[in-house]
């Protein structure tokens, strides 16, 4: 019996290191947009200026991720892990001690170099460390620490950097990644990386049609899905006419939504798998058109945000399943670090097209345009991606 626990404690702690950086790793990416007014201010630069410092972030680890990973590629795992968590922490120091905007905007992109490694392994290093049977319950708490980021991580930095600053908001996230790097030292075990994919194998990554059509359909994707919620609180409270404190109970109710996704995924996706992937797009596309439909209906709102959360969550976690899935174990890094920049490209582009919408035809039309992007994302996962799919994991499932 104690040899059982001993096991589940050497399986279950890795992963709870490895959950825990993936909430810091969101928090960090989440709470400059509670900050920016603060930045703005201390700075003297307007707060789209500021604002750079959130698309540059994505923009540097769509670039960096598979660079990144390839100048890595001998070092263990573990060693690759815990030297992402010790990046991130030192460049968040240097964020909270920056003197001017270039010195934030350089930490940043420190930041965004560890973040490029970190999404490129966390998945596959999760799945090394539990059996098989839990690989479901190891992709769905990775996306539990997303959600969680999303209902506390945002309101926290925000709290910290309106009461004592927003430099100490960088400081606090630096001192829970160091005690989280001390953390995972301690219990990660040894996992080895084969290191056998170099720059000439590259192309096998473009020759694998299962991913090249994951790609596709992620860059659309997520952009449709990043041109509603990028704007989604002026949305609310522009458009909805909501307060202030309603606004961040929708923004909260949004974050706790997506663990009520992770459980589906984990108890459904295996049985419906890629009916369970359709639902998940068809339901971020009816909640965006809800959401233009019927703004001024607060309930109709706040189901919007209970089932975006939902849907976005099943998304991400099935979508990261399917990549591993039809990509052999030795490069499963490399084609998870693609996925993370692809996946990256789409956050920095959906607000750009938001934008678009908004300066030519106002706020309210963001959820149809969003909504609409996201149809085409279903069509091409319908008549594309799927039959792919359904050849190339045959035998997997």
């Amino acid at each position: 019996m104690s040899t059982e626990i001993q096991l589940g404690l050497r399986q279950w702690l890795p992963l709870t290191g490895i959950v825990i950086c993936v909430f810091i790793f969101n928090m960090s990416e989440f709470i400059p947009i509670g900050l920016l007014t603060g930045i703005a201010e201390d700075f003297g630069i307007s707060e789209s200026s500021a604002g750079l410092i959130i698309s540059m972030y994505a923009w540097a680890v769509a670039i960096l991720s598979l660079p990144l990973i390839l100048l890595l590629r001998k070092m263990a795992f573990n060693r690759m892990l815990m030297l992402c968590v010790l990046m991130f922490s030192v460049f968040q120091v240097l964020s909270g001690l920056s003197t001017d905007y270039l010195m934030l905007m350089a930490s940043r992109i420190g930041v965004a170099a560890s973040h490029a490694v970190f999404w490129s392994i966390a998945a596959p290093v999760a799945l090394k460390t539990v059996e098989p049977r839990y690989s479901k319950v190891a992709i769905g708490m990775i996306t539990v620490g997303t959600s969680i980021a999303l209902i506390v991580g945002l309101p926290i930095g925000r709290v910290i950097g309106l009461v004592m600053g927003w430099r100490m908001a960088f400081m606090v996230i630096a001192a829970i990644s160091f005690m989280v790097l001390l953390l995972i030292t301690v219990v990660l075990p040894r996992i080895e990386n084969p290191g056998t994919f170099t720059v000439k194998r590259v192309p096998e990554i473009f020759r694998n049609k299962g991913l090249v059509c994951i790609y596709v359909v992620v860059a659309v994707y997520v952009t449709g899905c990043y041109t509603g919620y990028s704007y989604i609180e002026p949305f609310m409270l522009q458009v909805s006419k909501m307060d202030d404190l309603t606004v961040t109970v929708a923004l909260v109710v949004f974050g706790m939504a997506g663990i009520i996704g992770s459980f589906l995924f984990s108890k459904v996706y295996d049985r419906f798998r890629f009916k369970f992937i359709v639902m998940a797009f068809s339901g971020v596309a009816i909640v965006q058109l809800m959401m233009s439909l019927c703004p001024e209906y607060v309930p109709v709102m706040f189901a919007v945000c209970i089932f975006w959360g939902i849907c976005h969550t099943c998304y991400n976690a099935a979508i990261q399943n399917e990549v591993i899935l039809v990509s052999p174990d030795e490069s499963s890094h490399v084609a998870m670090s693609l996925f993370s920049g692809i996946y990256n490209v789409g956050i920095a582009m959906g607000p750009i097209v938001g934008g678009v919408v908004i300066d030519n035809t106002g706020i309210g039309n963001v959820g149809f345009f969003g909504g609409a992007i996201v149809m085409l994302a279903i069509i091409i996962t319908v008549f594309a991606m799927i039959p792919v799919l359904k050849k190339a994991t045959s035998g997997k499932i």
